[in-house]
């Protein structure tokens, strides 16, 4: 019975230790170790010995198998440019990548290095450098705009924007001119010159309401050796709408306040000689008292045709010698006959009243007179007299 007893004991022992999940001496080396992790990788947009590169270029990293611990970026002289990768995803390039954002723009003609750092699943670093260079462009350019910053106008002046140099790549300065307004429209910009570029909508703008430029052309390439020096923003307000229609069959000047006609004065249009151009005319200049002179339209002073003769209320409508003004002289024609050198001549307390109701920007829509469509001729502001399609068909992006 003892005998029996040890036995079964000694064969319970056995069992106990088979099911103890110990391994058996000698193979407990034989368990494979977790694999290490891939090293994370960084693209960087900008190439390392880039030179010529826009101050403005978007610094895009990429991160594959990791995600970026640190962003520097220093000048030539090794001094931090501070600046740090926008949170906001709208801020991420269209590939995922990451950009970071100077506080103030890069310089032109100056060299940066840019250093990057992302980490991988077993936070292991990796870094990756580069130095580039910045274009040092021949001409720097900064355009004129009108209407000026916090000025009212009326609802027929475009946006002008004027060049000191020709531009070569109209798209690419096109893009960077972004036009923003209260009441929004479907306006166009239209390149009149490699030097000039206007934005209209379809229809005059509509009253009372704000209008902003910003041109956002600094480190934009205009081609031929021309980049823009900085940006610009310019906010002006479109007053009440004033549309008056100037009948040359007719004679009379009708004026408009909005959809009202408030007033309609007898008038004398351009003579057969002289006649006024049709179409819509810009208001562009407001003179208390003004000498008219022939000869700064071609016509000298002592030629038949010649005249310099002082005028009150002088409302400019182009720049080819077209007023609406005083005219005492020729009362007895207006409402009549035209007469006139080209201009809208009313009696002096007519013309003092539409010159105090005007401002830059209003219209004046001369109709049915003799003469030809105010055009580029006429060295004014001819803009509504060009078709919609025409005008659509100006734009470099079209």
């Amino acid at each position: 019975m003892r005998r029996t007893a040890a036995v079964i004991a000694t064969g319970a022992l056995v069992f106990l230790a088979g099911c103890s999940g110990e391994e058996p001496a000698g193979r407990s080396g034989d368990r494979e170790a977790p694999a290490a992790a891939e090293p994370a990788t960084i693209g960087l947009a900008v190439a390392d010995g880039a030179v010529d590169v826009s101050p403005v270029v978007p610094l895009e990293i990429s991160v594959d198998d990791g995600e970026l611990a640190g962003v520097t970026v220093t000048d030539g002289a090794g001094a931090p440019v501070p600046g740090a990768v926008a949170d906001e995803p709208a801020a991420a390039a269209d590939d995922g990548a990451q950009v970071w954002t100077p506080e103030t723009p890069l310089a032109y003609g100056t060299s940066y290095t840019l250093t990057a750092t992302a980490t991988n699943e077993d936070a292991e670093e990796t870094t990756a450098t580069s130095t580039f260079t910045t274009v040092d462009p021949q001409t720097l350019s900064t355009p004129g705009i009108g209407p000026l910053d916090g000025q009212t106008v009326g609802v027929g002046m475009p946006i002008r924007v004027y060049f000191d140099d020709p531009v070569a790549d109209k798209a690419a300065v096109e893009s960077h001119l972004q036009v923003t307004s209260t009441t929004p429209t479907d306006g166009v910009w239209n390149w009149f010159s490699d030097s000039e570029v206007h934005f209209r909508p379809s229809t005059y703008w509509p009253e009372d309401i704000e209008v902003t430029l910003d041109a956002n052309l600094y480190g934009v390439d205009f081609g031929e050796g021309v980049w823009g020096e900085k940006d610009r923003s310019v906010s002006f307000s479109v007053g009440e709408r004033h549309v008056s229609v100037a009948d040359a069959a007719a004679h009379t000047l009708e004026v408009y306040d909005g959809d009202q006609l408030v007033k309609t004065f007898p008038m004398s249009a351009g003579g057969p000689d002289f006649p006024s151009r049709n179409g819509p005319h810009v208001v562009t200049e407001l003179n208390r008292n003004r000498v008219m002179d022939s000869s700064t339209y071609g016509t000298p002073v002592d030629s038949p045709n010649g005249y310099r003769t002082p005028v009150e209320y002088a409302v400019r409508l182009n720049d080819n010698g077209e007023f609406v003004h005083a005219a005492p002289w020729s009362i007895a024609e207006q409402g009549r006959e035209n007469v006139s050198h080209g201009c809208i001549n009313l009696s002096t307390d007519r013309a003092a009243w539409f010159f105090d109701f005007s401002r830059p920007g209003d219209v004046v829509e001369i109709v049915n007179s003799e003469g030809p469509t105010l055009s580029a001729a006429d060295g004014a502001i001819y803009d509504w007299a060009i078709s919609w399609e025409d005008w659509q068909a100006g734009s470099a992006l079209a």
